[in-house]
């Protein structure tokens, strides 16, 4: 298991300084959320994603891969209503593979709630075939590139689309392609009031990266998840990709939040 931490909440700091930082820290790994480095991919340049790799590589931390995929630009959606937004989604995505590639990154993302959500003229069948279409697409370049889409279920609470790993299984069975399979968020699970370490056995063969924000949305350790145990079922199962750290409140600052829950997970997943 590698430790990482995404790298939004490090709001206005640049990408070289979020790396070195966290490599300070101990971290083996950290997770980029594109918009933070350009609204679209297209505009991050080839000798950009080299520099970045290579700043990287010179640090010696991992990219993880890319989260918060369709926040930027504004307007996407993956199984809406409109065929032109929708491919404009599609192709970003795609874009996004390439950039994740470029950086070296091996895991991708898709939760971006709003811009999966269900609209009412649509309807969950129709959603789900769209979704299928623009994800089959996806992989096959995903595949060629080496990268692994993972879907995230998210809390019902800001999605009425996969909202927990057995219906995300559903879409993963649906795809039906290897560079497409899932990630669990332990904050959404908890607000589903699921057994995650049941969910973690239950799914393992399909589950590639982990999100530890605890069921507060805070830190790991901040709250009441159990997370000993859901490090045990990792641990039963074989898991060795990303722990990563993805928090929704910013404060005190993320030099503190990034070391504090460095120090909670290392403490039961030993270097």
């Amino acid at each position: 298991m590698k430790l990482t931490v995404c790298n939004e909440m490090f709001e206005d700091w640049k990408i070289d300084d979020v790396l070195v930082f966290s490599k300070e820290v101990g971290y083996e790994a950290v997770e980029i959320a594109p918009f933070t480095l350009a609204e679209v991919a297209y505009d991050i340049s080839q000798s950009e994603r080299a520099r970045i790799r290579a700043v990287a590589a010179d640090v010696g931390i991992e990219i993880a891969g890319l989260h918060w995929l369709f926040v930027s630009p504004k307007g996407l959606h993956v199984n809406g209503p409109d065929a032109v937004i929708r491919r404009k989604t599609r192709d970003h995505l795609c874009e996004l593979i390439h950039l994740c590639a470029d950086l070296g990154g091996r895991n991708m993302i898709i939760g971006s709630p709003q811009q999966r959500h269900v609209e009412d003229e649509v309807g969950f069948d129709q959603a789900f075939a769209w979704a299928c279409e623009a994800f089959r697409v996806a992989a096959e370049l995903a595949g060629e590139k080496d990268v692994m889409l993972c879907f995230e279920p998210l809390n019902s609470g800001i999605t009425n689309f996969m909202r927990n790993p057995t219906e995300a299984m559903a879409l993963v069975k649906a795809v039906a392609h290897p560079n497409f399979h899932m990630m669990m968020d332990v904050y959404s699970s908890s607000l589903e009031d699921l057994d995650i370490p049941a969910e973690i056995r239950a799914h393992s063969e399909y589950i590639h990266h982990i999100h530890t924000n605890d069921d507060n949305g805070y830190s790991p350790g901040s709250g009441g998840a159990d997370y000993p145990a859901i490090i045990e079922a990792l641990r039963d199962v074989d898991f060795d990709s990303y722990l990563s750290v993805e928090v929704f409140d910013f404060e005190p600052d993320p030099k503190t939040i990034a070391q504090e829950s460095y120090d909670f997970l290392r403490s039961l997943v030993p270097a």
